[in-house]
């Protein structure tokens, strides 16, 4: 964008409705939101601002950094910036296949699993499936991520009667959500959502650090008067969020 270019857009943000730094913050905002800068494109460098705007490197640099903080931007030191990535998001109270919900996006969604296996479940999960404590489960680890990113790890039990078959799936090209769709369809579901660290597994599979928080969701689904799955899934709060509206009745 030439220096004429970024002046005129400045130039439009209404002088004196908003203090200067706010103004380059609007400005950067709307030719992002209006599709003009794209996901991963570099921005005109802080000294191009500065020259362009007329503008003090201070006020400059608070604008970018600002948005940097609030996920717009993405600074790179020493190599520039560049529009930040959108986080993936999900329905807060419905339940989606994460492979749709990724390819909706106009992304390319592939997974990695990690175990799928028969195995006894803890007291509590057992409780919740209905099993008594002397029977088995079946359970997949599948990490699922978004162009190459990791954005969530999917840790599932499933009742082995309403899911026959599930462990010679092969959960790389199709996701348990597809496989249980088809074999128990979905009748509801349960959230509890909340905030954790991950550990120190989780914080390697993720690719997150140890101190970023996570967005784990515990999800109980029936088919039927049947509980079939229990999933815990995590994860990592820079690249997820979930969205949600309700009507006011």
């Amino acid at each position: 964008m030439s220096a004429e270019e970024l002046s005129r857009l400045y130039a439009e943000q209404e002088p004196g409705s908003a203090p200067a730094y706010q103004r380059v913050k609007d400005l950067v905002t709307g030719e992002i939101v209006g599709g003009r800068w794209r996901e991963g494109e570099a921005l005109p460098s802080e000294s191009q601002f500065v020259e362009s705007l007329g503008l003090s490197r201070m006020t400059v640099n608070r604008a970018l950094r600002e948005l940097s903080a609030e996920g717009l931007l993405r600074r790179v030191m020493g190599v520039g910036t560049f529009v930040g990535r959108r986080k993936s998001s999900s329905a807060l109270v419905e339940v989606h296949n994460i492979a749709d919900e990724i390819e909706g996006r106009g992304h390319r969604h592939s997974a990695r699993v990690l175990s799928l296996r028969e195995e006894l479940p803890d007291p509590e999960i057992a409780a919740q499936l209905g099993l008594d404590g002397r029977r088995s489960a079946f359970r997949s680890r599948v990490v699922h991520l978004e162009d190459g990113a990791p954005v969530q790890l999917e840790d599932r039990f499933v009742h082995p009667d309403f899911a026959p078959g599930y462990l010679q799936q092969d959960f790389t090209s199709r996701t348990p959500y597809s496989f249980l769709s088809e074999v128990a369809p979905l009748g509801r579901g349960e959230h509890i959502v909340e905030a954790a660290l991950p550990s120190a597994e989780e914080s390697e599979i993720l690719g997150v650090g140890p101190s970023e928080p996570c967005l784990v969701i515990r999800r109980r689904t029936w088919s039927g008067e049947d509980v079939v799955s229990v999933a815990r899934l995590v994860h990592p709060g820079s690249r997820y969020r979930l969205e949600g509206s309700f009507d006011a009745h």
